[in-house]
């Protein structure tokens, strides 16, 4: 497989559950195995994937009626985590773990951040914030850009 030194990808995640965390997290990783240069820029509730403490509180919301029920929330994470055990994918945690080890760069949006009233400190190591503006600016020579 030829590598893709020269090229760049970003991802950007929104949402804190876990169809919003995973695909970015796996993308980056094969991004940055693909010899690319690679970020996820954390917006809104995506910022809490990567505040400390956060990653093993992410949940799955199950779409239209069925999750409106109470509890179903509850029932459909840990219905979600054991088919995922099953098919050997790595816990929310350990795949940020490798992402980071891999070179993926986390990026907190400064709007989320001053919305929310959030400190550098509130993120897990390596965390840095940038502006919209700076991250467009990044953005806008990558060879992949994925809103996940």
């Amino acid at each position: 497989m030829a590598t893709q030194q020269n090229h760049s990808a970003a991802f950007i995640t929104s949402k804190d559950t876990l169809d919003g965390a995973y695909p970015s997290l796996i993308l980056g990783i094969n991004a940055r195995r693909m010899g690319m240069k690679t970020s996820i820029f954390y917006t809104f509730m995506g910022i809490n994937v990567i505040r400390k403490g956060w990653i093993d509180h992410v949940h799955f919301n199950p779409p239209g009626f069925m999750g409106a029920i109470p509890g179903m929330s509850a029932v459909a994470t840990w219905m979600m985590k054991e088919k995922m055990e099953k098919a050997n994918i790595p816990a929310l945690p350990d795949l940020q773990e490798m992402a980071a080890m891999e070179g993926v760069a986390f990026v907190a949006c400064r709007m989320t951040v001053d919305m929310m009233k959030l400190k550098p400190g509130d993120f897990i190591e390596g965390v840095t914030i940038q502006t919209a503006e700076d991250f467009l600016k990044q953005a806008i020579d990558c060879k992949i850009l994925l809103y996940t």
